[in-house]
């Protein structure tokens, strides 16, 4: 199967604000398994070989007119796109291009544009600055210690916690685009240092004060992590967290992500079944019936896809819970 040089796709996200959305992914996939500056023990595609530092260090860039030419064809594709959204396989803000991008894609199509960030490098005004003409910024947030942010994020060298609170809250004073902070909950099965104890949550909603965001997003993995010592946090301990994020910042800045919840389908044209599969499990794990709704596919035409590409070595099958998700090799 020929790979496009960038991934302009639609496909779920993990936001109930988001719905409808046709994402972009602006750093190739390189010879590794994906370029980023984080190593997340959550992460839905695993581990990164080896991470990257700065955008300067970054090969395999998408380019503004990749992406231009990729939403041409594309949303003509779809009938009812509620976002553009940049974000993918590798850390979107990596790509300093990414303002430019922003600015010749609304020029293109009348649809908000939001970008999903791991917040890496919010400490850099360039960044701030790609991210200025953004609709909505969604950006994470595991912790407000810097010993736990480490344990969890496993950044690159020179990425530390200071600068990326300090950047998050300089996106929300500059009037910009909205920020949304998704917090990903954690549990532990081993020890490990996660972000579910009542200690972790009152640190993270003192940071939250301090930054101010318009929306809080709490939510826990549903998908299998790069960790098998990682867990989801459960469903009624994830309720008490996001009742004490009601009291400080009020019901309507506090979304609350449980398992389950779906999505309204939209219309897609296909032109490429087998490509357009691919390249969603290729963004993140899914299950068999996920991958079905996301892109409006019957059950019988899905099914000789998914045994071709895992046949073809494509993608394989992983266990997580009581359900399976097919995941790119």
């Amino acid at each position: 199967m020929e790979k496009r040089k960038s991934r302009i796709i639609y496909g779920p996200i993990l936001s109930r604000r988001l719905g409808r959305s046709l994402g972009i992914d602006v750093i190739h996939r390189s010879s590794s398994r994906k370029n980023c500056n984080f190593d997340c023990v959550y992460c839905q595609l695993g581990h990164v070989d080896k991470k990257i530092s700065s955008p300067e260090e970054v090969k395999g860039l998408v380019s503004c007119t990749e992406v231009v030419d990729g939403i041409e064809h594309y949303h003509r594709n779809i009938d009812d796109i509620d976002y553009i959204t940049f974000s993918g396989t590798c850390e979107p803000t990596l790509n300093l291009g990414l303002g430019d991008m922003i600015t010749e894609v609304k020029k293109l199509i009348n649809v908000p544009v939001c970008v999903i960030t791991n917040s890496s490098l919010m400490g850099r005004k360039d960044v701030r600055e790609n991210l200025a003409n953004a609709d909505l910024v969604v950006a994470t947030l595991v912790s407000g210690n810097e010993k736990t942010f480490k344990a969890i994020n496993r950044p690159a060298s020179g990425i530390n916690l200071h600068d990326i609170i300090e950047g998050l809250r300089e996106l929300k004073k500059s009037g910009g685009p909205k920020l949304a902070i998704e917090v990903m909950l954690l549990d532990s099965n081993s020890g490990y240092p996660t972000n579910s104890s009542d200690q972790e949550v009152d640190k993270l909603i003192e940071v939250l004060k301090f930054i101010n965001p318009d929306e809080i997003e709490i939510l826990t993995i549903s998908r299998p992590p790069a960790e098998d010592f990682i867990v989801p946090v459960s469903e009624n301990r994830l309720k008490e967290i996001a009742q004490k994020f009601d009291e400080e910042f009020g019901r309507k800045r506090v979304r609350l992500v449980l398992k389950g919840i779906k999505r309204k389908r939209s219309t897609i044209k296909h032109e490429n079944l087998i490509e357009e599969v691919y390249d969603l499990i290729l963004r993140r794990p899914c299950t068999f019936a996920q991958i079905g709704q996301s892109l409006d596919i019957d059950e019988d035409d899905l099914f000789p896809i998914i045994k071709g590409l895992v046949d073809g070595g494509k993608i394989v099958r992983v266990n997580s819970g009581n359900d399976s998700y097919y995941r790119a090799t």
